[in-house]
């Protein structure tokens, strides 16, 4: 229990795709002189011990084991998009217009509820400050924005260019205060990630610029490892508590296709649309719809159907009922389901909790998750058509390549990556890097899983042994009565009280 709830205090939702990106350009790209990554001071965490704790995830241990004083090419810069000129200090500023040659911007919250001035200073103003930093640089090559497939879901077909947003990018930082409350997009993620992609076009007749949209970001297929994940964000704590059993009722058309990327497809789509944007130079901005529902679509039915079946397959030590979920796009269905299987149930093991002198928290992750479903639910009830000609394109262009191999951005059916496979992978990444659970308890695991099994039998069959042993009562009592009203000594006594 409490392993759990260290997990939501402790895996934060920055740096997903960041890191994967540093590991990939260590491993993969040698010829690259130094990296140097924008960080701010956290929580009275120095950026130098910051840099120290992300080179001990996981994900760079291929590069511990292989090439440990790559790790010198990595660079710390305080900085921090929401502050003035990016919080830089002249020096550090005039460096970077000095040497830098690439830019990846993808620092953003990605937070569908976060407040809307936030989501607009760091995704949208944070953005322009970027771009204004890229316009000063001396040998700037590529800047490589990333936005989200989702930038335009208030569009059902999407192609790869930049829409004209409801507002003004400008007007909208200007007057951030007094912003409009309705608009169409179904979160202020997606308002403000729309509203910088009209920045990065305006800027793009200046500065070489090209944006990559990947749809909900997962686990990786291949690279670093496969499964690898370190973040709750998206898909993957809905697919986390899916597979440990508290979730048992997702708001969801199962008949729609969804549109998941993997990390790795991402980062070789950021470093080879940057290497793109130089080697084929284009009159116009690129845009790459970096998704998977036209090369490889998958519904949430099927998704839903590889989830159950890996969830059997690779259960954590930290299941807490039996994997089961259900899809409804009734939300009155939906709540009662809710009501009954999430949150009764966690004031029941709160109860238990407090009685035993551990913190309660069932309940309060229990909310949490159905915050989560509901901020989801726009994108589970709904699909879009993204164009993917430019990306076909890149896709083409790198397969051309002298090392395309080491940079694959495929994911086209028949070329390797199944759904099935890869879903497996998910949850085993889920139980290995999110939930920290050693494969060596798996076995045990899955006695308990099986144990949990027979419980949710035996629960759910306790109600109707209660409700045959009622009626079997009932009949019983009706069979004694009519039984006694026909003993021959019944005339007897009724003859002799006539009398």
């Amino acid at each position: 229990m409490e392993k759990v709830q260290e997990v939501y205090d402790k895996v934060q939702n920055v740096g997903f795709v960041g890191k994967a990106l540093v590991e990939k350009l260590l491993r993969s790209c040698p010829k690259v002189d130094a990296i140097f990554i924008l960080m701010r001071p956290k929580k009275g965490i120095q950026v130098e011990q910051r840099l120290k704790e992300l080179l001990k995830n996981p994900v760079f241990n291929r590069i511990r084991d292989k090439d440990p004083d790559a790790f010198e090419k990595v660079k710390v810069i305080p900085g921090d998009v929401a502050l003035p000129n990016l919080g830089l200090c002249e020096e550090d500023r005039k460096f970077l217009v000095d040497n830098i040659d690439i830019v990846f911007h993808s620092a953003a919250t990605v937070k569908f509820n976060e407040n809307l001035k936030t989501a607009v200073i760091l995704n949208t103003l944070g953005t322009k400050k970027i771009l204004e930093l890229c316009q000063n640089m001396k040998k700037l090559k590529s800047c490589v924005h990333v936005s989200t497939a989702f930038s335009n879901s208030d569009k059902r077909v999407v192609e790869e260019k930049v829409y004209k947003p409801t507002y003004d990018a400008h007007a909208v930082i200007n007057l951030i205060e007094n912003l409009p409350d309705e608009d169409k997009h179904p979160n202020t993620y997606t308002f403000a990630k729309a509203l910088a992609e009209q920045l990065v076009l305006e800027y793009s007749h200046e500065i070489p610029t090209a944006i990559v949209r990947p749809s909900i970001i997962t686990a990786a297929w291949k690279e670093p490892y496969p499964g690898w994940v370190d973040n709750l964000s998206g898909i993957t704590g809905i697919v986390m508590e899916c597979g440990r059993g508290t979730i048992k009722s997702i708001i969801c058309n199962e008949r729609c296709r969804m549109d998941l990327v993997p990390v790795d497809i991402v980062v070789n789509t950021l470093i080879t649309s940057a290497w793109h944007t130089v080697a084929h130079k284009s009159n116009s901005l690129r845009v790459y719809n970096c998704t998977s529902g036209r090369l490889n679509p998958v519904t949430w039915k099927q998704f839903g159907e590889f989830t159950h079946k890996h969830s059997y397959q690779w259960p954590s030590k930290y299941v807490t009922w039996y994997p089961e979920f259900s899809y409804t796009t009734n939300r009155t269905v939906h709540s009662i389901y809710t009501t009954l299987y999430h949150n009764l149930p966690s004031v029941l093991l709160d109860v238990f909790l407090y009685c035993t002198g551990k913190k309660t928290m069932m309940l309060k992750l229990s909310r949490r998750l159905n915050q989560s479903l509901e901020a989801g639910s726009f994108f589970s009830t709904n699909e879009w058509e993204f164009g993917s000609a430019s990306y076909k394109e890149l896709i083409a262009a790198v397969e051309d390549a002298g090392d395309g191999s080491e940079f694959s951005v495929d994911l086209t059916l028949g070329k390797g990556f199944d759904w099935e496979t890869y879903v497996g992978e998910f949850l085993k990444g889920v139980r290995t890097y999110i939930l920290k659970d050693d494969l060596i308890s798996l076995p045990a695991a899955k006695k308990k899983l099986h144990r949990l099994y027979w419980f949710k039998q035996i629960s759910q069959s306790l109600p109707y042994i209660v409700i045959f042993q009622m009626a079997r009562y009932t009949f019983q009592m009706k069979m004694l009565s009519q039984t006694i009203q026909n003993l021959p000594w019944n005339d007897t006594i009724n003859t002799t009280s006539l009398h």
